[in-house]
């Protein structure tokens, strides 16, 4: 059940819920506030009013507004490095390891939460923890892009991130525009064609042995 699922379900003012699901209530809540609102228009007000509890409640949990915004983005971050992670691991066949990896960035930004704008659209990337968090999960799907690669073609470490930081950047840079333009193009076709253009190129660099891919 999703964060949100989880609020939906626990909204009634009055209700006593033990710590962990109060908590995941509270960002259910958050989510749809700031997503819709975005962070320096959200309140504290409006995000306890959505949850259906008071506002000494919501700061019983979170100390203040930027400290719930940063555990979002903690635990969505959290979940697209999984969800690369997933792909990757997902097929031995190169070609399918890159279209699983595509997919992976389309069905996060597609996700009905709209989590993807907190971490790739966010209002508040001039903070510096916003930022630290945003780059380091950048990086950290890079690496884990970047560490396949360099198994099968023998590549530098440096070579190979290069190489990562590409797929991935293009990656998510064609699944929001995908989505924020209501394409008409269906996801698995979109994903399909990236997949293409993406390998015609990944496969340029021969397998350590002289194997194909």
């Amino acid at each position: 059940m999703s964060a949100i699922e989880q609020t939906e379900a626990a909204r009634p003012r009055g209700t006593r819920l033990p710590r962990r699901a109060r908590r995941n209530q509270l960002l259910g809540a958050a989510q749809e506030v700031f997503v819709a609102q975005g962070y320096h228009a959200a309140a504290m007000d409006d995000i306890a009013e959505r949850a259906g509890v008071s506002k000494p409640v919501l700061y019983q949990h979170f100390p203040g507004k930027l400290d719930l915004y940063l555990a979002l983005l903690d635990q969505h971050c959290e979940s697209l490095l999984h969800s690369v992670r997933a792909a990757l691991a997902s097929t031995t066949d190169n070609k399918q390891r890159v279209a699983a990896t595509m997919d992976a960035y389309f069905a996060y930004v597609e996700d009905p939460g709209g989590a993807f704008r907190l971490v790739f659209e966010s209002d508040l990337t001039n903070d510096p923890a916003v930022r630290e968090r945003v780059d380091k999960v950048s990086l950290e799907c890079a690496e884990a892009i970047s560490a396949v690669i360099a198994e099968d073609t023998g590549l530098s470490q440096d070579e190979s991130m290069l190489l990562a930081v590409g797929l991935g950047g293009v990656s998510q840079v064609v699944a929001r525009y995908w989505l924020s333009s209501e394409s008409q193009v269906p996801r698995d076709t979109a994903v399909q064609l990236l997949t293409s253009l993406a390998w015609k190129g990944i496969a340029g660099f021969p397998l350590q042995g002289g194997d194909t891919h």
